[in-house]
């Protein structure tokens, strides 16, 4: 069964940089599109980036666009969020999800989403 595992958490200052990793087991990425979530305490799970299964098309959410960036490592069968001028706005619980569907296209919903990884926390706090 396909399991991912994410890495990359910590706290950070505003301003800082994180990389955030997910690693797929027992499947490779081109086979499923990969995004990335966040959900801060008392409010709903949103969508922050999303790679296809080609790598062709990404998606990216307004409210990271040009800080946040997602790519994937075929050979590690990793995807990455590299996360530059964090804000204490984007504090939460981060987590990636894969999904089979639809021609390996981005969706934007949770519920589109079969596997997902543990979560990671990030806090930007100075």
């Amino acid at each position: 069964q396909l399991r991912l595992v994410e890495s990359g958490g910590g706290l950070v200052q505003p301003g800082g940089s994180l990389r955030l990793s997910c690693t797929a087991s027992d499947v490779t990425l081109d086979e499923y599109a990969i995004s990335w979530f966040r959900q801060a305490p008392g409010k709903e799970r949103e969508g922050v980036s999303c790679i296809s299964s080609g790598g062709g098309s990404t998606f990216t959410a307004d409210s990271v666009k040009g800080r946040f960036t997602i790519s994937r490592d075929i050979a590690k069968n990793t995807v990455y969020l590299q996360m530059n001028s964090l804000k204490p706005e984007d504090t939460g619980v981060y987590y990636c999800a894969a999904t089979p569907g639809l021609f390996g296209l981005c969706v934007p919903h949770p519920r589109d989403y079969d596997y997902w990884g543990q979560g990671t926390q990030v806090t930007v706090s100075s």
